[in-house]
């Protein structure tokens, strides 16, 4: 399945995505909660769907689509987890997975704007394979990882490279920002992609493509870092996992290229659709 969210900003209504349309399933009842996901919801939805064939209603093209997923309790990131993304940033190849974390005040829709934040010189892209936890997981072994997932998103790990890198402390500082992680258009479940280790993933700015990469790049696998953070902290139903970013981010070019207002992005990965943003400045509101 494709699941969706849409409407306007804080109203969202569940839907589903079949055959490249979108369909309202509000009347299933609820959202796409930590609950939904605890509750086999996603088994419950396959059946109402399916009890409702050619009943559904389409939802037009021109409605906003939200983050596929209400806000999650978490979302983790693998940091520097493409040899070529961290040869490009002149940093050594990892022994053990980089994890950071990433404000859920960031969260935003496939579409919405991106904000460069206030004093910001330096706003730049990320594209990235999110996974979606679908149950519990604490202490999860490798070879059982996929067993504890609901499926996976298209996530722009937007990021402040100053805030981030020149300011002290964390990375997180530079990666929490408001508009900084837009995701979807739709979240997809595991019997929907063929091999998650051979995803292409692709980001334009400005009509000119600049990551062009794929999961099979991975240093540390969909499966590894899954068993991985589960034994640092309890992921929940509903978690999200970044997994990193190929090569071809702003901070790689001599001299480095970064955002600015008016830019326009494009991106995309197999079997998780496509994202538009524009990028605006701050407003302070």
């Amino acid at each position: 399945m494709k699941l969706i969210r849409f409407g306007e900003l804080g109203k969202e209504r569940i839907g589903i995505q079949i055959d490249g349309k979108n369909y309202d399933v509000s009347a299933f009842g609820g959202d796409y909660t930590e609950d939904f996901f605890t509750n086999n919801g996603l088994a419950r939805l396959d059946e109402f769907v399916k009890a409702n064939e050619g009943k559904l209603v389409e939802v037009p093209n021109n409605v906003r689509l939200g983050v596929p997923f209400t806000r999650p309790s978490k979302i983790v990131c693998i940091g520097l987890n493409y040899k070529d993304h961290a040869a490009e940033t002149n940093s050594p190849i990892p022994a053990e997975p980089i994890i950071f974390m990433k404000s859920t005040s960031s969260l935003v829709g496939p579409n919405d704007n991106i904000t460069i934040p206030r004093n910001s010189e330096k706003t730049d892209w990320e594209v990235e394979f999110g996974i979606v936890i679908g149950k519990k997981a604490s202490y999860v072994e490798e070879s059982e990882a996929l067993d504890y997932v609901a499926g996976y998103v298209l996530h722009n790990d937007v990021s402040e490279r100053a805030f981030q890198l020149e300011r002290g402390g964390t990375w997180d500082k530079g990666k929490g920002c408001d508009t900084f992680a837009p995701m979807g258009p739709i979240l997809t479940t595991q019997d929907e992609i063929p091999d998650i280790n051979n995803v292409r993933l692709w980001l334009k700015v400005n009509g000119k493509t600049y990551q062009d990469g794929n999961t099979s790049n991975l240093i540390f696998s969909v499966q590894h870092v899954i068993s991985y953070v589960s034994q640092f902290m309890t992921l929940l139903p509903g978690d999200v996992i970044s997994t990193g970013t190929p090569a071809g981010v702003g901070l790689g070019f001599n001299p480095p290229i970064y955002l600015k207002p008016g830019d326009s992005i494009e991106l995309g990965a197999d079997y998780l659709g496509i994202q538009k943003q524009e990028v605006v400045a701050y407003s302070g509101k």
